[in-house]
C-alpha cells in the first residue's frame, strides 16, 4: 500500500497536478502485477490509509514529504465519487423507522420493512436498516464512509426522509433530531464497516429470540430483563445509551436484528399479506412494530427542546456543522404550528409530496388533499421562510403525456405554487402498490420510453432560472418494479437530449451548477430574476459565468399582503432571505481553495445585494432563515439572532 501510495505522490510532484483517472489506474495495475486478487490495493483504500498514517504516524507521514499543493492533488486524485460535495455541501440523508401512515395512495409502495413509500433495496434505506433507523448511528456511519472517500465533512445537510414527518410524535421528532445533531458534535468515532456499514459490526450474530453468546452475554441478558420487568419507572423502558456500541448492544438485546437477510425472513408472511390485498400498511404494522422490542426501544426516543437547544449551540462551534436541515411531509400537515415547531428544531428545507394539481388525478389515486391545501402549503411555507422541494409524478393513474406536460407547467408558472426544487418522478408500479390491482385490470399502464424522456425533456425546458430539478427517478431497484421504467439513467439520457436539440435553452439550476469546475470571481456577473407570488415579490439573486453556469445564488422574499399574514412568524415590512448557496468544490470553514468558488466573497456579496434591494423596497429588516451552523456566519455580516429567525436592521 505505501509503495503505490509514494509512487502516486511523486507522479504528482513530477506533473504537478492531480491524476486522472487513466492515470491512476495505470499505477495501481503496476502495483497489483502479480499480486493475488484479495490482496490486490484499491482506490477505496487508498485514501484511508493515507488519512490514517497521516493521524497515527506522523513520522513515517513526513517521510513521504507531502506538501500543501501535493497534498491537495492527492485528495483530488483519491477522491471517490466527487460530484457528491458538487453542490456546495456534503449531503447526509437518514430515513426514519417505520410508522403508520395516515395517507393510503394507490401508487404507494408499502414495504412493512420501511416507513411508507419506501423500500428495503434503496441505498438510504438499507443503510437505516443496517443501523437500526437509528439516527445517531446512521450519521455517524455516513460520516464514516464521507471521511473515507475523501470529501470534507465540515459543512453538513441533513436530509431526513421516511414517512411523513408530522404523523411521528413530537418527542421521537425532537430525540431524532437531537441525535442527529449529538452524532455530529461528539468528536466520537464510529465502529462501523464497508460502505454500508452496520451498527452491530464486530458483536456476536444472534437470531431474533435468542440471547447473545460471549463475554458480554450474562450483563445483555440481565439489562434484557431488566427492561422486561420496567426496572428503570417505565413499563417496558430501555436505555440505548450514548455511544455508538452501547447502541448496538441495546437493540440487539432486544432482539432488533440489522441483518437484511433475517429481517426479509421475518417480514415475509406480514409483506405477503399487503401484496394479496389481505392486510393494509397500518395493519401490519400494528402486528410487527406496535408491541414487544419496538414499543420498548421507543420510550427511549424521546427528547425535549431543551436538549436539542443544547445540541444546537454546541453544533454552531462544531468540527461538523449543520448548514442545512430538510424534513419530508405532506401539504395536508403544514400548518402554522407545525412549521413553528420545524423551525424551532432548525429545518430550513420542506420537502412535500404534492404529486399533481389535478383534483380528478389526485382523488382517482386515492391521494386525500385538496388542491386549495396544496396552495395554502405554498403560501405558509414561503411566509415562513423555507425552501421548498416538491415530489411530482408523472404516469399517475388517470393521466397522460399531454395533460403531465400541463401539470408541469400550471407547477412552475402558476404564482400559487413556483417550488425551489423538485424531484419529478414517473411511476413505477410495485409489487406492495395498490395499483397492482388497477395494472392487472388494464386501468393504468406505464408510459413508452420515448414517451417519458420526451415529457421529460419538455419539463426540463419549461422550468425557470431559480427552480432546481434534483432528481428525476428514485432509487427503486430494477427488481423491484413490476411495471415501468427500469432503467436508472433517465436524467442521463433526458440530459443526452436536451444538449442535442435545444443546446443553451436550459434555465433549471442543477444543468447549469459549475459543480466541480474551477471558476475565477473576475468572470462572473451578478443576474436578478424576479417574479411574484401570491404572497411575496420574489428575487433570484445569482452568479453566472459567461457561458450562464451557476456558481451562486440567494433568494430573496418581498412579503406582499395576502391572506397567510395572521400566520406570518415576522412583519409584513421585514423581507426574508430563504436560502444562500455557493457551489463548486467544498471548501474547508474559514479557508479558501484556488479555484473554488466557495469562501472568495460571492455569498457575502449576494447578502449585501439582498440588503440593498429590500432597503430600496421600503423594508425596514431583513431576516435570514439561517441553520444552526451558518448563525456564526451571518452575525459576521451584521445579523443578530431573533427567535427562529436572525435579523439585520436596514
Amino acid at each position: 500500500m505505501e509503495e503505490a501510495l509514494r509512487t502516486i505522490i511523486d507522479t504528482i510532484r513530477s506533473h504537478g497536478h492531480a491524476l486522472d483517472a487513466r492515470s491512476l489506474e495505470r499505477i495501481l495495475r503496476r502495483c497489483n502485477r502479480g499480486v493475488a486478487a484479495e490482496a490486490r490495493i484499491t482506490k477505496r483504500a487508498l485514501l484511508p490509509f493515507y488519512q490514517r498514517t497521516k493521524e497515527l504516524d506522523g513520522p513515517r507521514w513526513r517521510s513521504w514529504e507531502v506538501d500543501p499543493a501535493t497534498e491537495r492533488a492527492l485528495l483530488a486524485t483519491l477522491k471517490m465519487k466527487p460530484r457528491r460535495t458538487a453542490s456546495g455541501v456534503a449531503t447526509i440523508t437518514v430515513i426514519t423507522k417505520p410508522w403508520p401512515c395516515s395517507s393510503d395512495c394507490r401508487y404507494c409502495p408499502c414495504d412493512i420493512r420501511m416507513p411508507k413509500s419506501y423500500l428495503s433495496d434503496e441505498p438510504a434505506c438499507q443503510r437505516a436498516e443496517h443501523n437500526f433507523f437509528d439516527p445517531y448511528l446512521q450519521v455517524k456511519a455516513r460520516l464514516h464512509v464521507l471521511d473515507a472517500m475523501g470529501h470534507p465533512t465540515d459543512k453538513i445537510e441533513l436530509i431526513v426522509l421516511g414517512g411523513s414527518w408530522g404523523d411521528y410524535p413530537e418527542a421521537y421528532q425532537l430525540w431524532f433530531v437531537r441525535e442527529l445533531f449529538r452524532a455530529l458534535n461528539d468528536g466520537l468515532p464510529y465502529m462501523g464497516g464497508p460502505e454500508l456499514p452496520n451498527a452491530g459490526e464486530g458483536l456476536p450474530k444472534r437470531g431474533p429470540g435468542e440471547f447473545l453468546d460471549g463475554p458480554d452475554a450474562p450483563t445483555l441478558r440481565a439489562e434484557r430483563m431488566r427492561d422486561a420487568r420496567g426496572d428503570e419507572g417505565v413499563e417496558g423502558a430501555t436505555t440505548l445509551g450514548s455511544t455508538a456500541r452501547e447502541r448496538a448492544h441495546a437493540y440487539l438485546a432486544l432482539g432488533i436484528s440489522s441483518d437484511p437477510a433475517v429481517l426479509a425472513e421475518e417480514c415475509r408472511p406480514l409483506q405477503q399479506t399487503i401484496n394479496t390485498g389481505h392486510a393494509r400498511y397500518n395493519e401490519a404494522f400494528a402486528q410487527r412494530y406496535g408491541r414487544g422490542a419496538w414499543q420498548r426501544i421507543a420510550v427511549a426516543q424521546q427528547a425535549t427542546f431543551a436538549e436539542l437547544e443544547h445540541e444546537h449551540r454546541v453544533n454552531e462551534s462544531a468540527a461538523h456543522r449543520v448548514v442545512g436541515l430538510c424534513i419530508e411531509t405532506r401539504p395536508d400537515l403544514i400548518e402554522p404550528d407545525t412549521l413553528l415547531l420545524a423551525r424551532r428544531m432548525g429545518a430550513t428545507k420542506i420537502q412535500m409530496g404534492i404529486q399533481s394539481l389535478d383534483q380528478r388525478v389526485l382523488d382517482l389515486n386515492r391521494r386525500h388533499v385538496r388542491v386549495e391545501q396544496i396552495a395554502r402549503a405554498f403560501a405558509l411555507l414561503r411566509r415562513f421562510g423555507f425552501k421548498t422541494q416538491i415530489h411530482f409524478m408523472a404516469n399517475l393513474m388517470g393521466s397522460d403525456p399531454a395533460a403531465d406536460r400541463a401539470d408541469y407547467q400550471l407547477l412552475v408558472r402558476d404564482e400559487r405554487y413556483l417550488p425551489d426544487e423538485v424531484k419529478l418522478y414517473p411511476c413505477s408500479l410495485v409489487e406492495s402498490a395498490r395499483l397492482m390491482d388497477d395494472y392487472a385490470a388494464g386501468r393504468w399502464q406505464p408510459y413508452a420510453e420515448e414517451e417519458l424522456v420526451q415529457l421529460m425533456v419538455d419539463d426540463v425546458l419549461a422550468t425557470p432560472a431559480y427552480t432546481r430539478i434534483s432528481r428525476m427517478i428514485r432509487d427503486i431497484s430494477a427488481t423491484d418494479i413490476v411495471a415501468g421504467l427500469k432503467k436508472t439513467n433517465l436524467r442521463q439520457m433526458v440530459e443526452a437530449r436536451l444538449a442535442a436539440e435545444h443546446a443553451g435553452a436550459v434555465r433549471e439550476i442543477r444543468m447549469r451548477e459549475i459543480a466541480t469546475d474551477d471558476v475565477r470571481r473576475e468572470d462572473l456577473r451578478l443576474e436578478a430574476v424576479p417574479y411574484h407570488t401570491t404572497v411575496s415579490d420574489e428575487v433570484f439573486l445569482q452568479w453566472v459565468t459567461p457561458d450562464g453556469r451557476i456558481a451562486g445564488f440567494l433568494r430573496l422574499s418581498l412579503p406582499t399582503a395576502g391572506p397567510e399574514d395572521a400566520h406570518a412568524p415576522i412583519p409584513a415590512n421585514e423581507a426574508m432571505i430563504r436560502e444562500v448557496h455557493v457551489y463548486g468544490r467544498v471548501a474547508k470553514l474559514e479557508a479558501t481553495e484556488a479555484g473554488a468558488a466557495q469562501h472568495t466573497g460571492l455569498g457575502r456579496a449576494l447578502v449585501e445585494e439582498a440588503c440593498t434591494r429590500a432597503a430600496a423596497a421600503g423594508y425596514r429588516a431583513i431576516n435570514v432563515i439561517s441553520s444552526v451552523g451558518t448563525r456564526a456566519y451571518y452575525r459576521k455580516l451584521g445579523f443578530v439572532d431573533a427567535g427562529l429567525y436572525q435579523c439585520r436592521a436596514l
